[in-house]
């Protein structure tokens, strides 16, 4: 039986209400990841597969006899480390997972989010969100061990020596910009609440620098939004300037030794 509106309509069930509501919410990015899977298969997602694995390499080999200090020297970050060689191991440091916990979930989770965050909002973005996001909260946890724990957002010493390590701060900040870029506002919000949430109810490190990476994949999303494709325009005019001036001096260098050769035979 149809149950019809007072205007004469069909009223929609929940079903369909919940249905139109996914199309509205996903169907942006359920269309985009489809059409770029189905053209170019797993040829769409390189870097997705690149760091998924890593993710694999680095979880057999900290298992292996010695593998945990080859890892721990390349690719481990802690904050009682100088700066200069945690900002040496943080590109390193996304890839490796957490030895207390199974390394599956972090292989899925990376493979899905990096893949649709590659299509979506391709591979330079993708890289500078996961990076930027996971050394601010790498920073953040420097700068708290430091204030000390009489600080709202300060940590005990101890934590200095906890393992920073880990994708998860970069898989949260690449929601937060896909969410963005396909208008799936209710997924951003679930996913800012879910965090900080995680925060209240578990106040450790891992759950702070997820707060600190949802607040950067925020500000990286809004000025992508208001500025567009102003800073690569920049960065192509800088190259390109650069190239010039390349040129020139490589021009006024060869014109100096013409006139250098030129003196010495008259000589």
């Amino acid at each position: 039986m149809i149950d019809l509106t007072h205007a004469g309509g069909v009223r929609k069930g929940p079903l369909a209400i919940a249905g139109a509501a996914a199309v509205a919410e996903w169907g942006l990015l359920f269309g985009t990841v489809r059409e770029r899977l189905v053209a170019k298969k797993f040829a769409a997602v390189p870097l997705a597969t690149a760091a998924t694995a890593l993710i694999l390499l680095f979880s057999i080999v900290q298992h292996l006899p010695g593998g945990e200090r080859l890892v721990t020297h390349i690719g481990v970050v802690k904050a009682a480390l100088p700066l200069e060689v945690s900002l040496l191991r943080t590109p390193l440091s996304l890839y490796v997972p957490a030895l207390d916990l199974p390394v599956w979930g972090a292989l899925a989770q990376v493979f899905v989010v990096f893949g649709i965050a590659e299509i979506v909002l391709g591979r330079r973005l993708t890289l500078v969100v996961a990076y930027a996001c996971t050394l601010a909260g790498t920073l953040f946890a420097r700068v708290g061990v430091a204030i000390g724990p009489e600080h709202v957002f300060g940590f005990p010493k101890w934590v200095a020596y906890v393992r920073d390590t880990g994708p998860s701060a970069a898989v949260v900040a690449l929601a937060i910009c896909i969410a963005f870029r396909c208008r799936a506002w209710f997924t951003a919000g679930l996913v800012v609440a879910l965090m900080v949430g995680e925060a209240i109810i578990l106040p450790n490190l891992a759950g702070l620098e997820h707060v600190v990476a949802v607040i950067m994949a925020l500000l990286i999303a809004v000025s992508v939004e208001v500025f567009g494709d102003f800073w690569p325009r920049v960065l192509a005019g800088v190259g390109a300037a650069a190239s010039v001036a390349a040129a020139a001096s490589m021009e006024v260098a060869a014109e100096a030794r013409r006139r250098t050769s030129a003196g010495a035979a008259q000589a």
